[in-house]
């Protein structure tokens, strides 16, 4: 176990304000493998000021070095990326193998767009007799998520600091020992003091100091829709901007023409993925009638098939709430096909693989995000129940869509509630918008609508 001391505040790590601490849990084991300061308002205070002092120097700084600071910062993240994902696989219980694709992999290519993006992007516009400057929105909050605990830091701070905001990033309590590892990485890559700062603690304290601070311009936060609207009705009274990314129920449509198999193994596959602790993760998988019976017998072998791939859930905490929904699909009355409420090992935050069949729109693991490795498989009669089914939770954050004609699966895709769709299969692109309708949030990460977040508009007359 190491204990690890100090916030990363204007430039380098400075003692904690307070003696509180804590710990971080292994899921595999159970054991503490660090600690880390429990962050107080003191301690927020002087982050955000440190980022309030070093806002005018890098807000002036021209587009193109600041790409080249973030080329820099995506070069180091590259030379550690073995680093990165060992230490997400420790805190989270994440397989190395999907760390090193996913938890290290995927922060390299966001900061890499980035970089190309501040060379690139028109931060100046003529209309008219008027030119329009799209300027940074000053200091940025970042309240960050444990189930991807690097992308998400990455994906708020690098198009902030490419639009010319500083930031102080509040990692969540589960996982912070890969948020220091960032934050030495930004240190080296030589980023300017105070331009990026970072303050470990609990989300009551130290995320609520940073929310509420008026020396906070934007606060983006990655979390619960419950916590979400928190943050939200703070922001109002300030009058400050927010990107909240929440909750999802995403729905994998499978239409009568598609290849079933292929649809389903894919769908599985998604689902159980990070232990199923992804909030665009296909959780309602929705089958013709006709195919239905198919459709379950094929998730359920894929489910067994991924058996031991699956790794435990964040936390003690986090095992009991998916273990909970388990048990409340059971009494609801939808069909336990694979898997179930019982611990599959004695050690460690496991959750079993879980399929369940006969389940409907109305049931509570049909509408509620469960946050693990539980797939729902809903019965349609023809594509405009489908339809209704698939737009018929308060989320709308991601959906996929499968049909033998990519047109037909389009015209579908069109038609959901939904920030984002992935088609026949699609690939992750991390240029292209990803956020959600309803309550599944407000505003845009990636590419150059999740740079705009980050942006406020002047029109200068003439």
């Amino acid at each position: 176990m190491k204990a690890h001391d100090g916030m990363y505040i204007g430039g380098a790590w400075r003692p904690a304000a307070g003696q509180d601490v804590i710990e971080v849990v292994n899921p595999v084991d159970e054991q503490v493998i660090g600690t880390v300061p429990a962050g107080t308002a003191e301690d927020v205070d002087t982050a955000v000021r440190a980022a309030r002092a070093a806002l005018g120097d890098w807000a002036a700084t021209p587009p193109a070095e600041r790409a080249a600071r973030l080329a820099a910062l995506r070069d180091v993240l590259v030379a550690r990326a073995d680093e990165v994902a060992e230490t997400v696989t420790d805190e989270l219980g994440s397989p190395l193998k999907f760390s090193q694709a996913v938890h290290a992999g995927v922060p390299i290519a966001v900061a890499g767009s980035y970089a190309e993006l501040a060379a690139t992007y028109a931060f100046e516009e003529k209309t008219g007799n008027s030119v329009v400057h799209h300027e940074p929105v000053g200091v940025v909050a970042a309240i960050t998520p444990w189930n991807y605990p690097l992308h998400q830091i990455v994906a708020k701070v690098a198009p902030a600091l490419a639009a010319g905001c500083t930031v102080v990033v509040k990692p969540a309590e589960d996982t912070p020992l890969v948020a220091r590892l960032f934050a030495d990485a930004v240190h080296e890559a030589g980023l300017p003091a105070g331009v990026f700062n970072l303050v470990t603690g609990l989300g009551p304290v130290a995320g609520q100091a940073l929310a509420e601070h008026p020396g906070v311009d934007l606060v983006s936060f990655t979390g619960s829709t419950a916590v979400g609207r928190r943050i939200a009705a703070i922001a109002a009274g300030q009058v400050k901007k927010v990107a909240l990314e929440l909750g999802g129920k995403s729905a994998n449509v499978i239409l009568p023409t598609a290849d079933l198999a292929k649809a389903v193994n894919v769908g599985v596959a998604n689902v159980m993925s990070n232990s199923g602790q992804t909030c665009s993760a296909w959780t309602r998988m929705l089958v013709h009638r006709d195919q239905y019976d198919e459709a379950v017998e094929l998730a359920a072998a894929a489910a067994v098939k991924y058996g031991d791939r699956v790794g435990p859930v964040v936390s003690a905490k986090q095992q009991a709430r998916v273990r909970g929904y388990i048990e409340k699909g059971v009494a609801e009355g939808a069909r336990l096909v694979v898997g179930g409420p019982e611990a599959p090992r004695e050690t460690g935050y496991f959750v079993s693989p879980t399929v369940f069949a006969d389940v409907t729109e109305d049931m509570t693991i049909a509408q509620e995000e469960i946050f693990g490795p539980v797939l729902s498989i809903l019965r349609y009669d023809d594509e405009q129940d489908a339809l209704r089914i698939a737009n018929g939770t308060v989320y709308g954050l991601a959906g996929a869509v499968w049909a033998g004609d990519e047109a037909e699966a389009v015209a579908f895709a069109r038609r959901m509630e939904t920030g984002q769709v992935d088609i026949n299969g699609g690939r992750f692109n991390p240029l292209a918008p990803f956020g959600g309708y309803k309550q599944s949030g407000v505003g845009r990460e990636l590419g150059a609508h999740g740079l705009a977040e980050y942006l406020q508009t002047k029109s200068l007359q003439f």
